[in-house]
């Protein structure tokens, strides 16, 4: 088991990080033309717009939640006064509320999917896969909601977050500081870790489209002139 451990969150980060840049540096490079989100709303309108918005603001929501979370050091709260026990139900009621708005999003979503045929016809294995890994990770994330509710002490929070800044910082023994945490956290973090495998082969790309529209914020105004005859 321990062999497994220092693979999966000593190893396994760095494999799914690689594939994840180098990844979607050669789909971009290779085939620009399906970097898009292939939207599907000709197909099918209906619950579109609702579960779009429902799912996009909870992940977005936890997404942030997450990076400040886990990649804030620790001193910093301490340095702030902010208890790891406050810590750690702001980070269970505010995941709580971001994880349900997710969840409902991705059942209206998956609902629509596969209960229409047009849409289930126009739809490749890639984007089924997606749906039903992030479903599942969804679940296992509002999971831990449940076994952090035993242990409100937070120090299982601290080990989660030291692990997470030993990864991006590269220092080792990031594996051990998890030997000891509970089996939904390292579920969770198994299958979040690999939907960033996945993501430069399915339709997850087009995130990266998103955030290259903020380059657009720092382009001069287009100068058009009439044109004389």
């Amino acid at each position: 088991m321990n062999y497994l451990n220092q693979f999966f969150f000593g190893i396994y980060p760095y494999i799914a990080l690689s594939i994840f840049f180098l990844g979607s540096l050669i789909r971009f490079d290779r085939e620009q033309y399906s970097w898009k989100s292939e939207s599907s709303q000709l197909l099918q309108p209906k619950y579109l717009r609702l579960g779009n918005i429902l799912f996009h603001v909870g992940v977005l929501g936890l997404f942030g939640g997450h990076l400040v979370g886990l990649l804030t050091p620790v001193v910093v709260w301490d340095t702030l006064g902010v208890p790891h026990e406050v810590k750690q139900l702001t980070a269970m009621i505010a995941g709580g509320v971001m994880g349900c708005m997710a969840l409902v999003g991705i059942l209206i979503l998956m609902y629509r999917r596969f209960t229409s045929a047009r849409l289930l016809a126009n739809s490749t294995w890639r984007d089924k896969l997606v749906l039903i890994w992030l479903l599942i990770t969804l679940l296992l994330g509002l999971s831990t909601i449940v076994a952090s509710s035993h242990h409100l002490d937070g120090e299982e929070m601290v080990k989660l977050m030291t692990w997470a800044q030993y990864i991006v910082t590269f220092r080792g023994g990031a594996a051990d500081l998890l030997s000891e945490v509970s089996l939904v956290f390292k579920l969770h973090l198994f299958m979040g870790m690999t939907l960033f495998v996945i993501f430069p082969f399915t339709r997850l790309v087009h995130i990266w489209s998103g955030f290259g529209t903020l380059v657009y914020l720092k382009r001069h105004a287009q100068l058009v002139r009439s044109r004389r005859y």
